[in-house]
C-alpha cells in the first residue's frame, strides 16, 4: 500500500465517485448534492476543488482532459489511478475494521463530567451506551445480510 498524507473524509467522497467514472470537480459536487452527501461529509466546492488537487498532487487521480463549455471555465475530468483505488479501498477498509477515537470531545466530557450531578452523568453514560447497544445491533444485522453478497445501494438511484 502507498503511504501518503491521510485522506480526508471529502477527499474518500471524490474516489468513491472516480470508481463510478471519470469526472470534473464540478461535476463531482453537483453529484453529492444530489445524493444528499453533505449528511456525511463537509461539502463545499472550493474545498472540493482543493481535495481534487491534492489527490493528483498525490497521484491518486489524474487529469483526461479538459473541456470548455460556452464562456463558462475550462473543466478538467479526472480519473482515478489504481493507486487511488487502492488507497480508497485500505482506507475505507481501516475505517470499518476499528472504531475511531472520538477525541477531544468524549475524553474532555469524562474528565469534566464531575462538574455535572452524578446521577445526571450516570443516566447520560447509560443513554449513551444504549445508542452504542443500538449501532452494535445494526451492524450486526448488516453483517448478517453481507452473507448473501455485497450490498446494493438503491438510495441514491433516480427514480426517473
Amino acid at each position: 500500500m502507498a503511504v501518503g498524507r491521510a485522506l480526508s473524509p471529502l477527499a474518500i467522497a471524490a474516489l468513491a465517485l472516480l470508481i463510478e467514472r471519470d469526472m470534473h470537480p464540478y461535476e463531482m459536487f453537483t453529484t453529492m448534492v444530489e445524493r444528499h452527501e453533505e449528511l456525511v461529509v463537509k461539502l463545499r466546492a472550493g474545498s472540493l476543488y482543493h481535495a481534487v488537487k491534492r489527490l493528483a498532487d498525490d497521484a491518486l487521480v489524474v487529469a483526461v482532459g479538459t473541456e470548455r463549455d460556452g464562456n463558462r471555465p475550462e473543466r478538467t475530468t479526472y480519473a482515478i489511478t489504481e493507486r487511488g483505488r487502492e488507497r480508497l479501498r485500505s482506507t475505507v477498509a481501516g475505517m470499518l475494521a476499528g472504531p475511531t477515537e472520538e477525541y477531544p470531545q468524549f475524553p474532555l466530557a469524562i474528565a469534566e463530567a464531575h462538574n455535572l450531578d452524578r446521577g445526571l452523568v450516570l443516566d447520560l453514560l447509560r443513554s449513551r451506551l444504549a445508542q452504542l447497544e443500538a449501532q452494535l445491533v445494526a451492524m450486526r444485522d448488516g453483517l448478517a445480510r453481507l452473507s448473501d453478497g455485497p450490498p446494493r445501494c438503491t438510495c441514491w438511484t433516480s427514480t426517473t
